[in-house]
């Protein structure tokens, strides 16, 4: 390697061989009980803990460690009414035809359609944006490299993050997503919206469509060479 300023790894924990499989095999089986759920209770989720999940997130390594990336976490009841207003209008040009049949054929076994109630009922709605330019300081106007592959690592540890905590989340990606850059209050000519994520508690009548119980196994996932 060249030169550079570095630490010592001083916090890094190796465990025992048989405690390591213990612990992967722990991982997998709190990662299955992950769903995507379109069902929420309106039950109040304390702001610390959205905080804490986003401080998570922002430790996900990225590109040149820029960390591309801003989170807007939304609360205010009018903004998630005007998130829902937005995205439903875009959703019933959608599902009326912009999407093309092919891909309302595949959505079909999820049950989706225009209604995104959800955008309102859930405490808090958390916006990911991502970033052109930046730099390890926020002040900075560096171009950033890995832009998509850095905030989708960051937005996965943002979804594993409340899940461990013990939140349900959908993933929502209406397109486009430009509206949620005014109503946010963002740069549009330096960042775009990448992901809008629900969090909150399940309602009590949710439920997990069979299609995405399905799971593809690890010999059709992974190649071991």
């Amino acid at each position: 390697m060249q030169p550079h300023q570095h630490t010592p790894l001083t916090d890094f924990i190796e465990y025992p061989a048989a405690q390591m499989l213990t612990r992967a095999q722990e991982f997998l089986d709190t990662a299955k009980r992950r769903h995507s759920i379109r069902s929420f209770s309106g039950r109040a989720v304390d702001k610390r803990i959205i905080e804490t999940c986003i401080q998570a997130a922002g430790t996900a390594p990225s590109g040149a460690n820029h960390q591309p990336w801003h989170f807007v976490a939304i609360n205010s009841e009018a903004v998630k009414k005007q998130i829902r207003e937005q995205a439903e209008q875009l959703e019933r040009s959608f599902y009326e035809g912009r999407a093309g049949q092919q891909w309302l054929d595949a959505l079909k076994p999820l049950g989706t359609d225009a209604q995104k109630p959800y955008l309102q009922h859930a405490p808090w709605l958390i916006a990911v944006f991502s970033q052109k330019k930046g730099g390890l300081h926020t002040d900075e106007q560096q171009p950033n490299y890995y832009v998509h592959e850095s905030v989708g690592l960051a937005t996965g540890f943002l979804i594993q993050g409340l899940h461990r905590a013990g939140l349900a989340t959908l993933t929502h990606t209406p397109k486009p997503m430009s509206f949620l850059s005014e109503i946010c209050g963002r740069n549009k000519d330096n960042e775009r919206p990448y992901m809008l994520t629900v969090v909150g508690y399940p309602s009590d009548d949710a439920t997990v469509p069979n299609h995405a119980l399905q799971k593809k196994s690890l010999t059709e996932i992974a190649t071991f060479l």
